[in-house]
């Protein structure tokens, strides 16, 4: 399971309470000390409300400070750690988390040109990508999880989401094998019928 484009998780603007969970979103990955998992986080974000941004802001110093954007001081993993942006988009100010890597020169703000350019098209849309991040974002820990020891060899450690086949029935399925019917019956219903967008 590695990850790496910078990409959007979350669809909305997560108040706090949903921040907090958005900032481990594999707490339970198998192995979970086990190994350098950047590449899970480097290139996430999401969009946060402005008393969440503030929030953070006064509970360290920052890292480090420019302009429309400041990093937080403790590091998630080895040099991958969480940025705030408050960025004016179409002419509103919005604010988003993003994990960047510091290692990588040039990281915060190639992550907030990427913003940017998502977050300003006209038309609102979501790549399949996008609505399986959004389903894995918003979905309990008690319904989601790793594929174990039952599963074939290729697919263990990849993400499991629980799904409703029947009245009493549930089924555990991969979250990249679900079909666009069982995404949109997980998605929330302003976000069943947006149109697709084509991934960069």
């Amino acid at each position: 399971m590695t990850f790496s484009p910078i990409r959007k998780v979350y669809q909305g603007i997560a108040a706090r309470r949903q921040m907090f969970r958005m900032f481990d979103r594999y707490a339970q990955r198998p192995n979970r000390w086990e190994g350098d998992d950047s590449a899970l986080y480097r290139g996430e974000w999401f969009e946060t409300d402005q008393s969440s941004h503030d929030y953070m802001f006064e509970i360290l110093p920052p890292l480090f400070m420019r302009g429309e954007m400041f990093a937080m001081r403790e590091f998630l993993t080895a040099s991958i750690t969480s940025i705030f942006f408050t960025l004016k988009i179409d002419g509103c100010i919005r604010h988003f988390h993003g994990y960047c890597d510091l290692a990588d020169k040039g990281s915060p703000e190639r992550m907030r040109d990427a913003i940017i350019e998502r977050e300003s098209r006209p038309v609102r849309a979501m790549t399949r990508e996008e609505r399986l991040e959004h389903i894995w974002s918003t979905t309990h820990d008690d319904y989601r999880g790793y594929a174990g020891e039952r599963w074939a060899m290729p697919d263990r450690g990849k993400r499991t989401v629980m799904f409703y086949t029947r009245p009493g029935g549930t089924t555990l399925k991969l979250l990249e094998d679900l079909t666009d019917a069982e995404i949109a019956a997980k998605l929330p219903v302003q976000l069943r019928y947006l149109p697709e967008r084509q991934a960069a």
